[in-house]
């Protein structure tokens, strides 16, 4: 790879290097078109050229495929590919804020939460990869990007094994440090494997250290494959035994033993979570996902409308006997009950019970501008509720405006029905 830094690729402007590796270069990039910085991974030779080949040839390849094709808010978007004379080309997403590696020593080591939230994350993104015939291989610290706002985005598909893919992948690819047992034997692999390397991955994070280490490749490679790793209360203090529990469960060697899928690694996650103390008055994001993923309102929703409902919502932590909202009085958005509950009123007359997911102002979504409320809420408890305004939903994406009208229609067919009931009850009483 040349060390000369290119003034233009294709149709980017270059501003920077941002590291090399042993099949690219990365490079920040202008895309003046767009009006946005992009990070651009370099292959110094066309795919036509017979020294493009071997790593080189299969990591651009399998990259190139997933063009346009992976949505979701965990793992960096791919732009562009193309081949050029001299050299070939994937243009991604820039993410400002380094990578999860920084993290992953003992002088730096983060909180126990938010050791959690992220690897919570990476397990939605690679469960998601998981669904769309992905299996990423090198999963590492270096390959997490943080943002400054600190989410998580899992980055560099070089070595993916794709259901679907039309080029040999090199084989025993990935870091070996992080690779599974399986994975380091050649042996067939599944989605299992990404599950051990974000055990290792979570391990290093709590540790501030790998799992396993040697003087040389051969020795490293025959300690993961025939040795225990050590305990992590030996390596960190006052540990819960639920985290260790759960690496342990990660990085087993047995497949059997080891988390059979996404779902039970990030049930035990949200778990640990919900046991750990939040270490400011605001709860994580994670938290919040998972509070929403449990509630009737979003159960149709995907991963990625939750996490967009995340980005276009307040949250609201209010005390018992509070009016929330008033009849008569003009608003521009409706409510999510989280947690606790209230009752609707309308001129004195109770109507309702409200509770955890259900929503309320929720047709002012359909006007056009503010309307007038026709009910009063009061909280009965304390309550926590999620506000979101009509303007920032009509911006939201397609999809996402898709799942709030059924889940509307949903409450307004249930509420029918409720009605229709009680008139029935009613007129059979005379």
């Amino acid at each position: 790879m040349s060390t000369t830094v290119p003034s233009t690729i294709g149709k980017y402007t270059i501003l920077g290097e941002l590291g090399r590796g042993a099949t690219s270069s990365v490079y920040r990039a202008r895309d003046t078109f767009a009006a946005r910085d992009v990070a651009i991974k370099l292959f110094n030779h066309a795919t036509d050229d017979p020294s493009f080949g071997g790593k080189h040839r299969s990591a651009f390849l399998t990259e190139a495929a997933l063009v346009g094709k992976l949505n979701h808010p965990h793992i960096v978007s791919l732009l562009d590919a193309a081949v050029e004379e001299e050299y070939s080309y994937v243009v991604m997403d820039y993410v400002a804020g380094g990578t999860l590696a920084q993290y992953a020593v003992m002088d730096n080591l983060l909180p126990l939460e938010r050791v959690v939230e992220v690897v919570f994350k990476c397990s939605r993104a690679l469960e998601y990869a998981h669904r769309m015939g992905i299996i990423h291989r090198d999963i590492k610290p270096a390959n997490i990007l943080v943002t400054e706002e600190f989410d998580v985005k899992l980055a560099d598909f070089g070595v993916a094994q794709l259901e679907e893919a039309t080029h040999t992948n090199i084989g025993n690819a990935g870091s070996p440090a992080y690779m599974s047992p399986e994975q380091l034997t050649d042996r067939e692999l599944t989605h299992q494997t990404d599950i051990y390397s974000l055990g290792v991955v979570m391990f290093q994070l709590l540790a501030g250290r790998l799992p396993f280490s040697a003087s040389s490749q051969a020795s490293l490679m025959y300690q993961i494959v025939n040795h225990a790793p050590p305990a992590l209360s030996s390596l960190r203090q006052n540990l819960p035994p639920a985290i260790e529990a759960i690496v342990s469960r990660a990085m087993q060697k047995d497949l059997a033993l080891r988390y059979q899928n996404w779902i039970e690694f990030g049930k035990d996650l949200a778990a640990l979570f919900r046991e750990l103390e939040a270490p400011r008055e605001d709860f994580s994001e994670t938290r919040k996902f998972h509070l929403l993923r449990n509630l009737s309102f979003f159960r149709d929703f995907r991963d990625v409308e939750i996490w967009e409902t995340l980005r276009i919502s307040a949250w609201r932590h209010i005390p018992a006997n509070r009016l929330l909202i008033q009849e008569g009085e003009r608003g521009d958005g409706f409510f999510i009950l989280v947690d606790g509950s209230s009752e609707v009123t309308r001129e004195g007359h109770q109507l309702a019970t409200l509770g955890p997911g259900d929503c309320f102002g929720e047709m002012l979504y359909f006007s056009t501008e503010s309307a007038l409320r026709s009910t009063t809420i009061r909280s009965t408890t304390p309550v926590l509720v999620l506000e979101i305004k009509a303007a920032p939903l009509s911006a939201a994406s397609d999809a996402c405006q898709v799942q709030f009208n059924k889940s509307f229609m949903r409450i307004l067919i249930d509420r029918l029905s409720a009605a229709n009931k009680k008139l029935t009850e009613r007129a059979a009483e005379r």
